[in-house]
């Protein structure tokens, strides 16, 4: 049930300053914001000498459920994603079966219903088998569309480029938006083939199997289809300095672009294989201290507008099986994404008012569930994240929630502490515990409509 709280004496943190404010929150929504709030009957938490955030907007979790419940199920992701600051998830539809009609949409709703801790969206995924279905999915609540244009979990085949427009001109209509994994497919076939008759299958060749050409190659298409269209493209997990340069000349140009990346991306760089081996093997692969540079860059900048997780579990035996190139792809995510941005902006890296931006406000608008998500207003959803920024934290494997704990970030110092996890008014975690039921609900995009 949603809650009544009155959240007194912070310091909130949005995307236009720092302000001391109270909070009250009735039935679940942001009622009033001001100093010295009153109310009678509510539960009342002070909040002094404590930043508080929205909660965050993750529009990039790959839950494996259905199909795929053995690497993760919708129970322990959610349960990482709210102790993690997470409030809302956007859940990739590469499961199975994959997300690509109505009717399946519809049914991977009923069967998570039940099981979320936090709130949830669920995107469709574009084929060139479904491309007629895209609005009966944005009628049935999707609240995106995945497109996999590079090798992926699931081995979704990449839409033609005549299913790309089609599905583009849907979007200037309806106003969804496209999330593009842009990899050039056939360029990361040639390049894995060559790498493999050098004969070489150790960790650290692996980024020369996808090198930034295909990412290069592919946001250049998706953006000159996005710039003929007026349709609107996301770009997930942005990795390289010429994907970053090439969205920069698209903003200049009004081009309905975006651009995500991931703190795996921020924080790890190519020499990270030769530790961790392909444990941190990742698609897009890690990059080169330059591409990490150009990413900062456009953090600081604007140009990147999203910082997902890309939270994608595999087990401990699919990710060290045989040599890299039977290693699965990806590692969780969702419980360290915030802990990990919010100590860069502890320590200077960024702005602290980048963080709800980047993590809560932009992919709620992007996404079509803002003012609902993503921000703190009268009239908002009461999801909040109250953080100690002067306790010093440190990410323990062993104690993430998610099946399978592989993370490189096991043993990691970490500036700032997640004190609580509020959804809709009710405290959900507190000091790392959850100490609520599942409450989490589905949610569309405002923009959603009958056509």
């Amino acid at each position: 049930m949603p809650g009544d709280l009155l959240v007194k004496n912070g310091v909130v943190v949005t995307s236009s300053g720092l302000q001391k404010l109270d909070i009250l929150i009735i039935n679940g929504v942001i009622e009033a914001l001001g100093r010295d709030l009153q109310r009678n009957g509510v539960e009342v938490l002070d909040a002094r000498g404590l930043l508080i955030l929205p909660g965050v907007v993750d529009e990039h979790v790959h839950m494996r459920e259905p199909g795929l419940t053995y690497k993760e199920d919708f129970e322990t992701g959610t349960a990482a994603a709210a102790v993690g600051g997470v409030t809302t998830i956007l859940d990739m539809p590469n499961t199975i079966p994959p997300v690509d009609s109505s009717r399946k949409l519809r049914e991977k709703r009923r069967l998570l219903e039940d099981k979320a801790y936090v709130d949830f969206g669920l995107y469709g995924v574009l084929h060139n088998s479904n491309i007629d279905e895209i609005e009966e999915m944005w009628n049935e609540g999707a609240v995106g569309f995945k497109v996999f244009l590079g090798p992926t979990t699931g081995n979704i085949p990449p839409p033609l480029d005549k299913t790309l427009i089609e599905a583009l001109e849907k979007s200037a209509v309806h106003g969804f938006t496209l999330a593009f994994h842009a990899e050039n497919y056939s360029l990361v076939e040639y390049y894995t083939e060559k790498i493999k008759k050098a004969g070489l299958n150790n960790p650290e060749a692996y980024p020369d199997s996808r090198p930034n050409i295909c990412e290069e190659e592919a946001v250049s298409r998706i953006l000159t289809l996005t710039r003929k269209t007026g349709g609107k493209a996301l770009i997930v997990h942005t990795s390289t300095i010429e994907a970053v340069s090439l969205i920069k000349e698209a903003k200049m140009r009004s081009i309905k672009a975006y651009c995500e990346t991931c703190p795996q991306y921020l924080l790890l760089d190519r020499k990270a294989y030769r530790r961790f081996g392909s444990l941190v093997k990742i698609n897009p692969p890690l990059r080169d201290e330059d591409d990490q540079k150009a990413l900062w860059s456009g953090l600081r900048e604007g140009i990147i507008d999203t910082i997902g997780s890309d939270h994608a579990p595999h087990t401990y035996e699919e990710k060290t099986v045989g040599n890299v190139w039977e290693a699965a792809a990806g590692f969780i995510g969702v419980e360290t994404l915030l802990p990990l941005m919010l100590d860069s902006a502890l320590k200077g890296l960024i702005p602290i008012e980048k963080i709800p931006l980047l993590l809560s406000e932009n992919p709620a608008k992007i996404f079509g569930i803002y003012p609902k998500k993503g921000c703190i207003n009268v009239g908002a959803d009461g999801d909040l994240i109250i953080v100690d920024p002067a306790q010093e934290d440190e990410i323990k494997a062993e104690k993430l929630h998610s099946k399978h704990k592989i993370t490189p970030y096991d043993g990691m110092k970490i500036k700032g502490r997640i004190k609580y996890t509020i959804l809709r008014g009710v405290k959900i975690v507190e000091d790392g515990e959850i100490i609520k039921h599942k409450m989490g609900r589905f949610i569309k995009p405002i923009l959603n409509r009958k056509l």
